[in-house]
């Protein structure tokens, strides 16, 4: 659930039964879906755009073209159930996450195509963002929010039209242009809310679900303090624990502690661009430098180097910091979040239940800004609020995972959506953060998971995969 670099000192600062198999030709091969080459593979694809209407209650009104993303099965005899990509965010496109049929899906792919939707204001499918500029990486926080204001006061978009309901009702008509019967759905992070809704709207189109980073039907995107303090807490542990960190950064805790209040009154920085070596001045303030901690915590390998970048910073060297704060907004970047998409899903489904209670049981530093700013935002956003509704029980089988140190979706997120699920599985891996399925031997898990939906699944070889070395120099992490 990450949002763009323009959003990040703001924001995150901002089945049942076996498949029979299928004709030698799939169900999308003979759909009208033409060749296609994309960023992510080096693979021929196929591509099509469905058209939906933009508002289902006008059906004869404005439409929407849906891109979608074939990556047909290996073999001939493909089995008739895809699996159908759902990207997180709310931003992201299922485009945007190609790689992950060389990582996740390989051994899916054998025998079945993987669908990759690009969600309606995404990607290919009417991208909602606003202008993204190098200068936007030195403005204040002020300039900043002025900025996504006027792109907001800009844009003609009806964000009312953006909703998760919405986006499930345009998988549904994804799967009757392809021709397929039931389908299988792998969401990340945001996408698995899309699938759970998907799953929930339309049952009979569902033969399982994958969920990776399991969002809970209650859960509340802007309020993920509780998740993120947990997941820092855990990584100053597994460091003083580590001879080899401890020795090499024995205040480390201490240090967090100094930076976050130099940051909160702003540090004036003059240093080298970490990209061009150009002299560059800017203001580090508490929201750059909390949001980039933030999302350092996504990834296990990321956060293990986190202790040196800190002690760096503390030191007066900022430019590793810096350089890690640029990747996780890199301007350079077609592949960025949509962001007027994200505030569509968030201001209309979130921000009207984040009670003043919840808002002082998950109050967190590192993600304070975003339930403070977000809905200041939403006020520009002017979307009508999405009623929250108790969620029906999901029959499909589904695989549940969760890495243990995720700062956003850890497993009790996960055993909270399995509460309205029938028959849900959890696995969690201790060495994980957001993102399991590409990791050691999870591919082949879903692969069998998929194959027979309702058999025991021995995943015993998830507590195989180690967990990372820190980073105590300049040369990067130990060997």
């Amino acid at each position: 659930m990450k949002i763009r670099s323009i959003l990040l000192p703001l924001a995150a600062l901002l089945l049942s039964g076996a498949a029979q198999a299928a004709p030698p030709a799939s169900p999308a091969a003979k759909a009208a879906t033409r060749n296609c080459h994309l960023p992510g593979t080096e693979d021929t694809l196929r591509c099509l755009a469905v058209q939906v209407p933009l508002d289902y209650a006008r059906p004869g009104g404005p439409g929407i073209k849906i891109h979608v993303t074939v990556a047909p099965a290996f073999r001939e005899a493909a089995r008739t159930d895809p699996l159908f990509v759902l990207a997180g965010g709310p931003g992201q496109a299922g485009s945007e996450v190609l790689p992950l049929l060389s990582a996740a899906f390989r051994r899916v792919r054998a025998t079945r195509d993987i669908v990759f939707i690009d969600q309606r204001g995404t990607g290919l499918s009417g991208k909602l963002d606003c202008e993204s500029r190098p200068e936007h990486e030195t403005m204040s926080d002020a300039e900043l929010e002025a900025e996504v204001r006027a792109c907001i006061a800009k844009s003609r978009a009806p964000f009312g039209a953006y909703t998760t309901a919405a986006a499930a009702r345009d998988l549904e008509e994804v799967r009757k242009t392809l021709g397929y019967g039931k389908v299988n759905v792998w969401g990340g992070s945001y996408g698995t809310r899309l699938g759970q809704a998907y799953a929930r709207a339309f049952p009979d189109s569902v033969r399982t679900l994958v969920l990776d980073g399991v969002a809970a039907p209650d859960q509340v995107i802007p309020a993920g303090g509780r998740d993120g303090t947990a997941a820092l807490d855990k990584l100053f542990a597994q460091c003083a624990a580590n001879a080899a960190c401890k020795g090499a950064y024995p205040n480390l805790r201490a240090e967090f502690d100094a930076l976050v209040k130099r940051t909160e009154a702003g540090i004036k920085l003059s240093i080298a661009d970490p990209r061009t070596a150009a002299p560059v001045t800017f203001t580090m303030t508490g929201q750059r430098f909390l949001g980039t901690v933030h999302n350092i915590l996504y990834s296990p390998a990321d956060a293990r180097r986190l202790p040196f970048l800190l002690h760096s910073a503390y030191n007066g060297r900022w430019e590793p910091f810096i350089a890690r704060h640029n990747i996780a907004g890199d301007f350079a970047s077609d592949g960025s979040s949509a962001m007027l998409l994200h505030l569509a899903v968030v201001c209309a489904e979130d921000v009207p239940r984040m009670t003043p209670e919840l808002i002082k049981e998950d109050n967190a530093l590192l993600t304070r800004p975003l339930a403070e700013r977000i809905p200041s935002l939403c006020k520009d956003m002017k979307v009508p609020a999405v009623p929250y509704a108790a969620p029906a029980k999901i029959a499909a089988p589904a695989l549940l995972l969760s890495g243990a140190l995720d700062p956003v979706t850890p497993p009790r997120r996960a055993e909270r959506a399995a509460e309205f699920m029938s028959n849900a599985r959890h696995l969690v891996v201790a060495n994980a953060g957001h993102g399991v399925s590409q990791l050691g031997c999870a591919p082949r898990l879903l692969r069998e998971f998929l194959d027979k939906p309702t058999e025991n699944l021995n995943a015993k070889c998830l507590a195989e995969i180690p967990a990372p070395t820190f980073q105590l120099g300049s040369a990067g992490p130990q060997p």
